[in-house]
């Protein structure tokens, strides 16, 4: 098994400083370079670095401008920043670790110093990510929870903002689930949980998107560079994925375990409102579907 490489944006506008940084760093990871703050942000939304070295005086935007642009942004905000800077003075060391940034290297470089606080720094942010990925983790079927959903929603909105992209919610309930409590068990049916989650995962083949538990016998899907067309593709492969493994339910209609479902996709940049608003569309649309007799897809393109 290839065990990837932590990933390193230099942040930096002369190149002799990222070739130096670089020779000390590419034998042991994965180097991102940015040579001014519009790059900056750009990759590190695009590609995700596990840290960053941001050298203070640049031309254009500086170190601390950059720094702030980066922690005001969900989807950099978390990001560990080491800044970089040949003003090694106790007034400049105090504002960048009020800013918020977890360390500082000086100039000239040296090799060992540098080494040592990127390992310190990216175990403790392995350490914290872990902490998150399993308090975002539902521990009855393994994915993500209500948590997990919201943080990830609000990530993959704040992208189809930015790069006028559409994004979809389908909103799944199990039907009659009750029914199912009532008559076989609560141990059933958590296994039941189990089992419709494993099936709708093996459906799910894009890093872009999510699939949760949104608590309950509800679950959701997150679908992001996605049109109403495609999401209702999506809809009827997880529909038809339930009902190939069928699961039987002697007290519902259809004597199988089904799911209704409601589909929501908008584009962001068309209507000024927020995530919540696609939440409560894609739920109300699934109420339709479970009073209409439910196994079925209503959807909406919101506009």
């Amino acid at each position: 098994m290839t065990i990837s490489r932590a990933k390193i944006l230099i942040v930096d506008d002369e190149m002799i400083n990222i070739r130096m940084l670089d020779s000390i760093l590419r034998d042991k990871y994965e180097i991102i370079v940015a040579l001014n703050g519009e790059q900056a942000l750009k990759r590190a939304v695009l590609t995700p670095p596990d840290i960053i070295l941001l050298d203070i005086a640049m031309d254009g935007m500086d170190g601390y401008q950059i720094y702030q642009y980066l922690a005001g942004n969900e989807a950099t905000r978390d990001i560990p920043i080491i800044f970089v800077t040949a003003l090694a003075s106790e007034a400049e060391e105090t504002k960048g670790l009020e800013l918020g940034a977890v360390d500082y290297i000086t100039k000239p470089y040296r090799p060992s110093i540098i080494r040592a606080r990127l390992n310190n720094h990216l175990e403790l942010k392995r350490q914290r990510d872990q902490l998150n990925y399993l308090s975002s983790r539902d521990s009855l079927t393994g994915i993500s929870n209500k948590r997990g959903f919201e943080i990830f929603l609000d990530q993959a909105w704040e992208r189809a903002v930015r790069f006028d992209e559409p994004i979809v919610l389908i909103y799944m309930g199990i039907d009659c689930f009750k029914k199912y409590n009532d008559n076989y068990g609560y141990i059933a049916g958590n296994k039941c949980l189990k089992k419709v989650a494993d099936r709708l995962k093996a459906c799910m083949n894009r890093k872009t998107d999510l699939l949760a538990r949104y608590g309950g016998d509800e679950f959701v899907c997150v679908l992001s560079k996605t049109d109403i067309d495609g999401a209702l593709q999506v809809a009827k492969k997880l529909r038809a994925t339930l009902l190939d493994g069928a699961i039987p339910h002697q007290y519902a209609a259809t004597g199988v375990v089904t799911l209704s479902f409601g589909v929501a996709a908008i584009n962001p940049v068309w209507q000024k409102i927020g995530s919540s608003v696609l939440i409560g569309t894609a739920s109300g649309l699934l109420f339709q579907a479970k009073q209409q007799g439910g196994d079925q897809v209503c959807h909406k393109m919101m506009k």
